[in-house]
């Protein structure tokens, strides 16, 4: 399942999902939440905005390059969009795969691309006033070592 919206998502219900049929001897998955601080001010909302079919076609393509790099057999990736609060998740990310490691892997190989490339607009209002979000340095060097792997 690969989804961007607006509605809170149930990670048990995605999770039952992801395992049903799968044949699956490992499932592992990562949920991301708004925070509630950020640079010693305190977040009182996450604004998400995007560009629905560019949004989602480039999520979709992470979800495909991580079922062939990883060979798994289900992969789930739910982000959600608009206006969220802290503590509120923002994303669920699984993969479904024989064995444990590229299980885990997947899940941390998605989230760096994720982070990177999906085209989102991310705005917080904090105790300190308006703040636009871009992925760090370390976001893209999260992303880089994945270059040199296979």
């Amino acid at each position: 399942m690969i989804a961007v919206q607006t509605q809170a998502f149930d990670a048990a219900a995605l999770l039952a999902q992801l395992s049903a049929g799968s044949g699956a001897g490992a499932i592992a998955s990562f949920i991301g939440l708004v925070r509630s601080e950020a640079d010693d001010a305190t977040v009182r909302v996450l604004e998400l905005d995007h560009h629905p079919v560019l949004t989602e076609k480039v999520v979709r393509r992470i979800g495909a390059d991580a079922r062939e790099r990883f060979r798994l057999t289900g992969v789930c990736i739910v982000h959600r969009c608009g206006t969220l609060y802290p503590g509120e998740p923002i994303v669920f990310v699984g993969a479904a795969a024989a064995h444990r490691r590229a299980a885990f892997d997947a899940v941390d190989y998605m989230m760096d691309r994720l982070k990177t490339e999906a085209p989102f607009w991310k705005r917080e209002q904090r105790s300190d006033g308006a703040h636009w979000i871009e992925a760090r340095a370390c976001d893209h060097d999260d992303r880089a070592r994945w270059e040199n792997t296979a």
